[in-house]
């Protein structure tokens, strides 16, 4: 009778632990859902700040304020130029080619800037990568694409297609076809590490004048016999109109004028 009675007290203490260890396991399950619901939440903010921040810089546009700009050396690097290599101004355009705002500039301001005074000889015209990678996945590798057609000759032409097909930015092979550039090379050279680094050094050069967003401009002076180095003059944020970019130029060129001997 005894060990009947311990046998049954046993398997009543069995049955007693059982629940709650399945309730400190759901415990334990609900913690560690709470705690990734948490990180999200913080990782979701962080995006969300990042995002507001980006779109305050493009709205406002805008010029920037000369002390924070003015007097930095900036390097083009290998960066394929336009335009007079003699001309007195060079204008960088930091650029992402997932940036809607940057495709609005390529749409409206950029030809009236080309033809007024690119084609005139007045002033250079470069492009520097800045990829916002954290807002735009493809951003990277359209950069890099930019470069791999530079193999070919065919950069701007590569550039112009990716901004004005930005919905389809992902269809390399089409966009190689369609701007001339032998497909099978291109893509070998899209899906190897090739000008990785040229993308990310441009990145330095955006930071030494406050670049984050995308499109910025700096027009700089270009100096005589450094034809990969200019000195910054002045900054603008965001797809301005072309009148804002004339009236900075027309003002750049006048004071690059007056320091002429």
């Amino acid at each position: 009778m005894a060990r009947r009675r311990m046998l049954i007290t046993i398997s009543a203490l069995l049955l007693l632990a059982g629940p709650t260890a399945t309730a400190q396991e759901s415990s334990d399950d609900l913690a560690r859902r709470v705690a990734a619901l948490e990180r999200q939440q913080r990782e979701t903010l962080r995006d969300l700040t990042e995002i507001k921040r980006l779109l305050a810089v493009a709205l406002q546009g805008g010029t920037v304020p000369a002390a924070e700009v003015a007097g930095n050396r900036l390097l083009l690097h290998d960066n394929p130029v336009q335009g007079d290599p003699d001309a007195p101004l060079t204008l960088i355009e930091f650029t992402d080619y997932e940036c809607g705002y940057c495709a609005r500039y390529h749409r409206e301001a950029y030809p009236q800037i080309v033809a007024a005074y690119v084609a005139t000889g007045r002033v250079r015209y470069v492009t520097l990568d800045l990829p916002l990678e954290s807002l735009h996945p493809l951003s990277f590798r359209a950069a890099r694409a930019t470069h791999c057609a530079e193999e070919q000759g065919k950069f701007w032409e590569m550039q112009d297609r990716l901004f004005t097909n930005k919905q389809f930015l992902g269809a390399w092979a089409a966009h190689a076809e369609a701007v001339g550039l032998e497909a099978e090379a291109f893509l070998a050279c899209l899906d190897s590490d090739r000008h990785a680094s040229a993308v990310r050094r441009d990145a330095s050069e955006a930071a030494k004048v406050g670049a984050s967003g995308t499109p910025a401009f700096v027009i700089a002076r270009t100096l005589p016999g450094e034809p990969r180095e200019v000195e910054s003059l002045v900054g603008l944020r965001g797809a301005q109109p072309f009148s804002v970019f004339a009236a900075e130029l027309d003002r750049a060129l006048a004071e690059v004028e007056s320091r002429t001997p």
